[in-house]
């Protein structure tokens, strides 16, 4: 049997490509597996986003090489991010690499492998859409990320994707909502939909913002249960895309934007559009139109030129939004960046210690956020069972692997992908828990 073992690191859309190689490997005769020490092939879906993701990809990449001299490891083949970003630099210090592909080359990843260990023997008679045959074996098959665009045109000054990635180029909205019908034909149940910024999906092929109109016509056809929308920059997000997510009871309540700071001296420099006023506008527009909308965001702190006293102000902006869900960042040093280049660039103990300061103040943010849940009865999507028997299920206002859960009981037994209805008994730190109220 031709075995090849993928690991994909990084982010959704990574995951995507990595789960479009599974299925294009699994059709073309190969046998996908878990185990690498079984891999006559081994393929590392690598992220280049910034320093620690190249050196987690790098420690990985080390690790599995050991496979070509004491497992069955006839190739060792890197993809995607930091294959496109490094490839020089690879070839030269991981000599144990047999293939580096940037990530234009994901469709012929195939035609790599044959050449590497011999074609595959046990092809696949199936025309349907490739990435299907990447998750029969998923443990989450109610889960499905569709990458809507690819590229960026924001150009922000700290970011490394465009030179990636290339330009933004959004992906034609039949083609979306036939992969999404498909997905959920397949046994997926919700849908997350995700880009480098999913809010300027179609500029650049209908000539304008169509999200809204995506959005529409995957809640008119696909039959999802939930539609999840992440990563739409806020200088992006319109009022008609507020009232579609408003409007339509598949799409989840819920928006991932990405502000990254707040104050005039940081976010000019950064490269982006939105101001102090702007955002504060949008996110008083989106509560007023959806009081329950869980907001997430991520900062970034440390960015060079961020005074103490401007970093206070990101605190106090910070406080007063009261975002539901937060990340925070040290800004990275990136080469080949314009930021990489600007002048008083702060210390990594500066920059972690003010990561710290805002997540413990995001801490008891969120702790009462949740606690405001305890009592209430909540729609629950069920995601798995642990090893103790307990369900374990999200909220539409938390993201898969992202967001918070919720541990709950039940003398039913459930479905994996439904949504049910949970009382919830208290709070567990972050999470929340409860137990199944069936329907009378």
């Amino acid at each position: 049997m031709s075995n090849v073992y993928l690991v994909s690191l990084g982010c959704d859309k990574n995951r995507v490509d990595g789960e479009v190689m599974i299925g294009t490997l699994r059709n073309a005769g190969y046998a996908v597996i878990h185990d690498p020490a079984a891999a006559k092939a081994i393929i590392v879906n690598t992220c280049g986003f910034i320093r620690d993701a190249v050196q987690e990809s790098i420690d990985l990449i080390l690790e599995l090489s050991e496979h070509k001299t004491a497992g069955e490891c006839q190739a060792l083949i890197i993809v995607g991010c930091m294959a496109q970003r490094y490839r020089a630099e690879i070839e030269e210090s991981i000599p144990e690499a047999d293939v580096i592909i940037g990530v234009g080359e994901y469709e012929g990843i195939a035609d790599v492998v044959a050449g590497l260990i011999g074609p595959g023997t046990n092809k696949m008679q199936s025309t349907e859409l490739s990435r299907l045959a990447a998750r029969s074996d998923d443990i989450t098959p109610h889960i499905a990320y569709v990458k809507i665009a690819e590229g960026c045109d924001n150009c922000c000054t700290y970011c490394t994707i465009p030179s990636i990635r290339g330009a933004y180029k959004s992906r034609p909205m039949q083609d979306i909502a036939s992969e999404c019908k498909q997905l959920v034909a397949a046994g997926a149940r919700e849908l997350v939909l995700v880009a480098q910024d999913t809010a300027f999906y179609g500029t650049d092929i209908y000539g304008e913002k169509k999200l809204p109109a995506l959005l529409r016509e995957i809640a008119q056809t696909s039959g999802a249960t939930w539609i999840r929308l992440m990563y739409a920059y806020p200088e992006h997000i319109t009022d008609e895309l507020i009232d579609t997510i408003a409007k339509l009871p598949q799409v989840c309540k819920y928006i991932d934007m990405p502000i990254q700071h707040s104050e005039y001296q940081v976010l000019k420099p950064m490269g982006r559009k939105s101001s102090k006023e702007s955002l504060i506008q949008l996110i008083e527009r989106l509560r007023q139109r959806m009081p329950e909308i869980a907001i997430r965001t991520t900062l970034i702190v440390g960015f060079p030129g961020e005074l103490t006293a401007i970093f206070a102000r990101l605190h106090k902006f910070m406080k007063q939004m009261q975002f539901d869900r937060l990340g925070v960042f040290p800004y990275s040093q990136e080469e080949g960046t314009p930021a990489a280049k600007m002048a008083n660039q702060l210390s990594e103990s500066v920059k972690t210690k003010r990561m710290e300061s805002l997540m413990d103040t995001q801490r008891q943010i969120h702790f009462e956020k949740q606690a405001q849940y305890v009592g209430r009865t909540l729609p629950v999507m069920l995601d798995f069972k642990n090893e103790n028997s307990e369900y374990i299920g999200r909220t539409q206002w938390d993201a898969y692997e992202v967001d918070a859960i919720v541990t709950f009981s039940s003398d039913d037994t459930l479905i994996q992908g439904k949504v049910y209805q949970v009382k919830i008994l208290g709070r567990q730190q972050y999470d929340l828990r409860g137990r199944h109220e069936p329907t009378k």
